[in-house]
């Protein structure tokens, strides 16, 4: 039977688990409509590296060329989608953005995560773990990721602000799009600054891996470390105290929005322009939270 609906969904990759779980929420939508009498494909597509930005385009682009009936896109930047999703609006194929935003109103609606409110909250624990004292570095993601951006400056604005007698050391080298690139910049930083730190704020997943190899490798057990996003490798560095805090996100229920916010507006139903999604801090004393789990372990 022919689907009423093809849908494509286009993230920054397949690697880390969180896009595993975005993935995961884009078909869990795909059954919930279907039990609603609602037949829907979804096109699954991805750069094979995670900062390919010229591959992401052209992903974008064959799937207007396809004339498939809708769009939702984790965005690596907010601006090099920007022409290819006002061209498919154009052909009258609509888009939703997930994770990170575009540039463009020419789009159905955002679903995403406050990111400067959950960089807030680990500037919130990091500031609890040093009693809002000592040195604290910040370790960035990637020039042109807004999310990540948006997750630092709330960091760094909220411990400013909180905690005056914290020093920030903001990185100039950044953590990359893989585990490896992360540790050999967290290596880097350790060298440097290791002697005298007292706690580390990573901000997305493969930052806050690298970090955790990094200190491992070092054998420092004394720098209280407050990462981003969930993997399966979190949970035992929360119960061995490796980690002291994760700001979890939900990307299983960005994707799952994002597919049932542009069914909705292919089915001429209203849909807001911004969906927010929550993020909670998660620590060795609450990790056993049965939603706290759930969150991080996305995938069911």
């Amino acid at each position: 039977m022919e689907s009423d609906f093809t849908i494509a969904v286009v993230a920054q990759g397949s690697l880390h688990q969180y896009w595993k779980a975005l993935r995961a929420g884009a078909l869990a939508a795909k059954e919930v409509l279907k039990a609603q009498g609602i037949s829907i494909d979804v096109a699954w597509c991805c750069p094979i590296r995670e900062d390919d930005r010229e591959e992401q385009v052209r992903i974008v682009e064959g799937f207007t060329r396809k004339r498939v009936h809708g769009l939702v896109l984790a965005p690596f930047d907010d601006h090099s989608l920007v022409g290819p999703v006002e061209e498919a609006a154009n052909l009258w194929i609509p888009t939703v953005v997930v994770d990170s935003p575009l540039d463009t109103p020419q789009i159905v609606s955002f679903v995403a995560t406050e990111n400067t409110d959950g960089g807030a909250l680990a500037a919130n624990r990091i500031g609890e773990l040093l009693h809002r004292r000592g040195k604290v570095l910040l370790l960035r993601y990637q020039e042109g990721s807004a999310s990540t951006k948006e997750r630092e400056e709330g960091f760094a604005w909220r411990l400013r602000r909180t905690s005056p007698n914290i020093e920030l050391l903001v990185s100039d080298r950044y953590a990359g799009t893989t585990r490896d690139t992360a540790r050999t910049a967290s290596e880097a930083l350790l060298a440097r600054h290791g002697k005298d730190l007292q706690g580390v704020f990573t901000p997305n997943e493969s930052s806050t891996a690298g970090m955790l190899m990094a200190l491992q490798a070092a054998k420092v057990s004394d720098v209280a470390m407050v990462g981003f996003d969930a993997s399966d490798v979190y949970l035992h560095c929360l119960t061995t105290q490796r980690l002291q805090g994760l700001v979890v996100q939900n990307p299983f229920r960005m994707g799952e929005l994002g597919v049932k916010a542009i069914v909705d507006h292919l089915q001429g139903r209203s849909v807001s322009n911004r969906i927010p999604t929550d993020a909670v801090m998660i620590t060795p004393e609450n990790m056993d939270n049965p939603e706290f789990r759930k969150m991080l372990h996305p995938i069911p």
